[in-house]
């Protein structure tokens, strides 16, 4: 059974990459190779109570990802429907592709370790689409903010999932994890940031009247509440999470709620053809959906290998094979350019108790960076880079070839700084 998911899954992961080539939406192969692992998994095994619980299990946390990602992207459409972005776009003027590559990576870098790698790669692509119109340029800038994202949330016990992770089961501490991994990160961002800005010279074209919307009746004071209003609570999602312990999803959800209030008391006394454009029943309509299906089918996919003890069989013959901590965690972040970092990290907290590796022991910081970061190496490796793929239309190898040789070069020279900086400053 475990050869036959195997290569449903590896057939099904390089039609994804074809997509392109083959003219077939990756979210329909994502669909049907998740659909049906599952489908042989049943069929093999036929433990139908077993399964269905197992699948329940997944879905409540695949559900819990696609509900942030729709409250992420439909506070993001609202804000861009009250044209918010021209807030910033105003204030960034030049056109220098060097300039805005800087300030568009260093931008997502920060933001995402206050906020998170998914919803600021969603608000940075956003923001790209009012600077720049070139396709091609746009696809660059969104390749480097996944590298950025993701570094900027590794350092963050709130920035990552799989930080997250770690720091709720106590393997790493807050403190701990900026100290150590600041550094690394910031140098796995600046690496691949540097051999870009030789790479991408020129200027790039911006929208005629960026930030204009002809369907738009709101005022300056309006448009600048929905905005501010918007990015406040956004940040507040993991100030939620912190304070209430419910799941970020919860937080998102309520911030949409709240930010939709808000239109509807602004807007109420404007005439329906007037506010059409600006509520959030059109925000949804705006939405990639197909982007949301891909994402379900590709976690489908992954918690399928995770039920069936391939991902834990595989964490289990790294250890055996290697043994040596840094190893162990350098190969999860490869590996987690292919699968889910998340079920990776999972498995790997269940092999180690604190009894042999305590709080912010060498292992848990370099599996915080490496799950982090590594992701970048592949677009489907992280959240932040299937966001992107969707709402960029971002072909699988043409960022192989661009950006994902960079993620590795950045990926490599901050494990080693990690390394390097732990037994000079850290170790015994």
């Amino acid at each position: 059974m475990e050869i036959l998911l195997a290569s449903i899954f590896f057939i099904g992961y390089m039609l994804i990459t074809l997509e392109t080539r083959i003219d077939i939406n990756k979210a329909a192969i994502a669909l049907v190779t998740g659909v049906a692992c599952w489908t042989v998994y049943m069929l093999l095994e036929k433990e139908a109570g077993v399964i269905n619980a197992e699948l329940s299990h997944h879905l409540a946390s695949i559900a819990e990802i696609l509900l942030f990602l729709l409250g992420a992207m439909t506070i993001v459409e609202l804000i861009d429907a009250h044209d918010g972005f021209q807030l910033i776009t105003d204030r960034i003027t030049t056109t220098n592709k060097t300039k805005l590559l800087y300030i568009i990576c260093f931008t997502a870098f920060f933001l995402s370790a206050v906020l998170d790698n998914l919803t600021t790669t969603i608000v940075m692509i956003s923001l790209c689409r009012k600077l720049m119109t070139d396709q091609k340029d746009r696809m660059v800038m969104a390749g480097m903010i996944i590298i950025a994202a993701n570094a900027g949330g590794a350092w963050s016990p709130i920035g990552d999932v799989t930080t997250t992770m770690l720091w709720v089961k106590g393997q790493i501490s807050a403190t701990q994890v900026i100290l150590q991994l600041f550094i690394p990160s910031l140098v796995c961002l600046l690496l691949p940031l540097m051999v870009m800005a030789v790479r991408y010279k020129g200027n790039v074209t911006r929208p005629e009247n960026v930030g204009s919307n002809s369907n738009l009746v709101t005022t300056k004071n309006e448009k600048q509440l929905v905005f501010y209003g918007g990015i406040f609570l956004l940040l507040m999602v993991p100030v939620f999470k912190a304070v209430t312990h419910l799941p970020p999803y919860m937080g998102m959800l309520g911030a949409l709620g709240v930010l939709w209030l808000l239109t509807e008391l602004l807007h109420k006394q404007k005439k329906n053809e007037d506010k059409h454009f600006l509520t959030v029943t059109y925000a949804i309509r705006k939405i990639d959906t197909p982007s949301i299906l891909f994402f379900f089918g590709i976690l489908a996919m992954v918690a399928c290998l995770e039920s069936t003890g391939m991902l834990q069989h595989l964490s289990s013959w790294l250890d055996r094979q290697m043994g040596d901590p840094g190893l162990i965690a350098v190969s999860t972040g490869l590996l987690s350019a292919i699968v889910d970092n998340v079920p990776l990290v999972a498995a790997i907290q269940g092999m180690y108790d604190l009894t042999v590796f305590p709080t912010d022991a060498y292992l848990w910081e370099f599996i915080a960076y490496s799950a982090g970061t590594g992701g970048s190496i592949l677009i489907i490796g992280s959240a932040a880079g299937v966001a992107a793929m969707g709402l960029e239309k971002i072909d699988f190898i043409w960022y192989l070839k661009n950006i994902g040789w960079l993620a590795l070069l950045g990926f490599l020279a901050g494990a080693g700084v990690y390394i390097l900086e732990h037994r000079l400053f850290f170790a015994g």
